[in-house]
């Protein structure tokens, strides 16, 4: 908290139902179930209300069968019904329904179901407040936080009024990050308080994160001085460090004592915090010892120590390490949670799954909207203003590396008027090298955000890639060249153009992997920049390589 002024980035906002509708309608099967995955399944129920038939049922097939009862009971009666008769008789879960579910006839085929998102929409047409204020009682923080996230921003605002006060503090803790700051920022003083008092800890650090500073220092101050302490010192970590990430609700122990003496000492909570899959072991200093997992607690004799059970090469994090390499750690490992250690060894706090799977999905939308030169929480409901503001910049960028590109080609003038054909043929060489620069680059971003591609690697990627763009020269240059002249009856134009492609894929696959490298070693970010980069220089080679060529031949 640097500023009392909104971060920029309020402009815009991307949710999870924007994220997954997206992965759905694009077939990304995968991704779709990874963010399934992290949803509750009330909010799971809010995104098959905005899906049509076709998208519900191939987002219904991502979902865990672990999870398909939950989802089906948040689901309204006839959307359920409906749901169900579009399934596959196979696919069909064999479980027992709510007593209010509609039977499959009364949904037929063109008859779309009244949703939840249907009424509260029609209920803020019509003006009928007090109708989405009762429908909100009835249905989970998860559910609500679901159907304020599909809702334009004007309209998300006014349906956030209508949620009790002692319940906003729980759905804030299930809305994506910006729409939980941009709601949180329109709360009276007293209300953000109370909610806030709901929160868990690392909730509530990114409550106060999203908010202006003075905003902030007053929720701190309503604090008791443990609780203002424990937050402080989480605050004072960057946020896209572990330190960021952790909270500080883990159990720890020493080793020196009995397992039966831990059992009596975890029946003292009234619940386990979320995720403990591990208790750290630490001495009388606070240093980490080690980890005992929890499953071996369950099953260990009571007269056993837990210096017999525990683990002591279970590498703790560092509290300064980036999100990005705590991430990809989970990932690779298939971690639950992990300690995090400040540089002098002692225990702080701990990472849990939950809080990395924000990070992964992060990562992997900047890297795809980034791409595109939009940010990853841009909000296809964000004012025209901002968004247009937001792609302008983009846009005049591009307009400049065309320019560069024309500038090319009016050096060759003369040829051009000499021989129309080339200015017939001159698109498809650009348009080939592209196309080839945008896979490698793709690929090569992909390897930098997952930690595949290193400086020992990079090599032998290069050459594996300039190999591809070989093969797939000659290839497309014989077709291509093969073309030109069936259509121009010009020999020299044919092999003019095949020469170009040739020289252009080459390039293109160069280019690929060496601009995204370049970039990151100049820090500036290739998954926002990259793509605009690789269209100029395939853009000037090609044209360059298939102009010159024709003035050297041809004229």
């Amino acid at each position: 908290m640097t500023s009392d002024q909104p971060n920029e980035k309020a402009d815009v906002v991307r949710t999870q139902i924007d994220l997954l509708r997206e992965a759905v309608t694009r077939d990304k099967l995968k991704r779709t179930r990874r963010l399934l995955k992290a949803m509750h399944p009330a909010k799971i129920a809010s995104l098959f209300e905005t899906l049509t038939p076709e998208q519900r049922v191939i987002a219904w097939h991502q979902i865990d069968e672990r999870a398909e009862p939950k989802v089906l009971a948040y689901l309204p009666a006839r959307l359920r019904a409906r749901l169900l008769r579009d399934l596959d008789a196979e696919t069909r879960p064999s479980i027992d329904l709510p007593a209010d579910a509609a039977p499959a006839e009364d949904a037929g085929p063109d008859d779309e179901p009244q949703t939840q998102l249907r009424e509260v929409l029609d209920a803020l047409a019509e003006h009928k407040l007090k109708r989405i204020a009762r429908l909100f009682r009835k249905l989970h923080p998860a559910r609500i936080a679901g159907l304020l996230e599909s809702l334009p921003a004007a309209e998300r605002a006014t349906a956030w009024d209508m949620v009790d006060n002692d319940r906003t503090g729980k759905v804030l803790r299930h809305l994506q990050e910006e729409v939980r700051r941009r709601l949180a920022a329109e709360m009276d003083l007293d209300d953000l308080v109370d909610a806030a008092r709901t929160l868990e800890p690392d909730d509530l650090v990114d409550l106060i994160q999203d908010l202006p500073a003075s905003t902030g220092r007053q929720i701190l101050q309503t604090l008791s001085q443990r609780e203002r302490e424990r937050l402080e010192s989480m605050l004072s970590y960057p946020e896209d460090s572990a330190g960021g990430l952790m909270n500080m609700d883990q159990i720890a122990v020493r080793a020196n004592i009995k397992i039966g003496t831990l059992l009596r000492y975890l029946r003292l909570f009234e619940d386990l915090p979320p995720n403990t899959d591990k208790i750290f072991v630490v001495d009388r200093k606070n240093i980490y010892q080690g980890i005992l997992r929890v499953r071996r607690v369950l099953t260990a004799l009571p007269e056993a120590s837990v210096a017999d059970l525990m683990e002591t090469d279970f590498e703790p994090v560092p509290v300064d390490q980036p999100s990005g390499t705590v991430a990809h750690r989970f990932e690779e490992q298939d971690l639950v949670s992990a300690p995090v250690i400040d540089e002098h060894g002692v225990l702080l706090g701990r990472i849990t799954i939950d809080d990395v799977v924000d990070v992964i999905r992060e990562q992997a939308e900047h890297s795809m909207m980034g791409m595109a030169g939009l940010n990853e929480e841009t909000d296809m409901f964000a004012p025209v203003w901002a968004s247009s503001r937001r792609r302008a910049v983009w846009l005049g960028i591009n307009l400049v590396t065309a320019f560069l590109a024309a500038w090319v080609i009016g050096r060759f003038e003369a040829t051009l008027e000499q021989v129309v054909a080339l200015a017939v043929l001159m698109p498809i060489v650009a348009s080939m090298g592209g196309i080839a620069g945008s896979q490698t680059l793709t690929l090569v971003i992909r390897g930098l955000a997952t930690g595949q591609l290193g400086s020992g690697n990079t090599r032998i990627l290069l050459l594996k890639e300039a190999g591809i763009g070989l093969l797939n020269g000659l290839l497309w240059a014989v077709v291509v060249a093969a073309l030109a002249i069936l259509w121009f009856g010009n020999w020299a134009i044919g092999g003019i153009i095949g020469v170009a492609i040739l020289l252009n894929l080459m390039c293109a696959a160069l280019s690929g992997v060496a601009i995204p490298l370049l970039m990151r070693r100049l820090g500036i970010d290739p998954a926002l920049a990259g793509g605009v980069v690789l269209t100029t220089v395939t853009d000037i080679v090609g044209f360059f390589a298939f102009l010159g060529l024709a003035t050297l031949i041809l004229i």
